[in-house]
């Protein structure tokens, strides 16, 4: 197995979005951060053979660090075509042999049939007006088609995220802490490169 460093330094070379959208919260996953997530469901025996879902994969970090872990097969689905062909190269530039298919969809109606996946996202944390919660919507997808997801929420969200897993067969198993840097891309950010808290939690799902 690879280590996670190496994982996070393989990873350094996928791209982030060229022209984010701000309703749509689209941040570029630190290499770091999915070489984590991917290593602690890789140790939890989640990727190897599995069958991974990136809902909302953006230009592919957490799609592309499962795929260097020997799954099944990787879906990664986004609603937005232009992530989706930055996604496409960054599976070139990282090279992985494992099959990644690349689905254009909203990915809380998921047009595809799916079971007993293991589910990675980083969904939008609803910071925009008129967006809030909407992870919640992300976490209903996951609960429909995993029998685990891991997934990233803003810090404060372990009682939210406890309680809905309860509420749809589900028992949140780890949760731990990690670190976001969100560059300056959008109008309303007032300062550089900033480091926000947020969480990660794996979830069991009754299925």
């Amino acid at each position: 197995m690879v280590t996670k460093s190496a994982l996070a330094q393989q990873l350094g070379v996928v791209a982030g979005f060229d022209d984010p959208r701000a309703p749509l919260e689209q941040y570029r996953t630190p290499p770091e951060v999915a070489a984590s997530l991917i290593h602690t469901a890789d140790l939890q025996g989640d990727i190897e053979g599995r069958t991974v879902v990136d809902l909302g994969c953006g230009t592919g970090m957490l799609a592309l660090a499962a795929a260097l872990r020997g799954p099944r097969r990787v879906v990664g689905v986004d609603l937005d075509a232009a992530p989706l062909a930055t996604a496409r190269d960054n599976e070139r530039r990282v090279g992985t042999t494992s099959a990644v298919d690349w689905v254009r969809a909203d990915a809380t109606k998921l047009p595809l049939s799916v079971e007993n996946a293991t589910v990675v996202m980083n969904p939008p944390f609803g910071a925009q007006d008129g967006n809030e919660h909407a992870d919640r919507a992300f976490l209903e997808t996951a609960s429909e088609i995993a029998t685990v997801s891991y997934s990233i929420h803003n810090e404060g969200s372990q009682s939210f995220v406890e309680s809905f897993a309860a509420d749809n067969g589900g028992d949140v198993t780890h949760a731990f802490a990690v670190e976001l840097d969100i560059p300056h891309q959008f109008d309303f950010h007032e300062s550089g490169t900033e480091v926000i808290d947020a969480e990660a939690f794996r979830i069991e799902w009754g299925q």
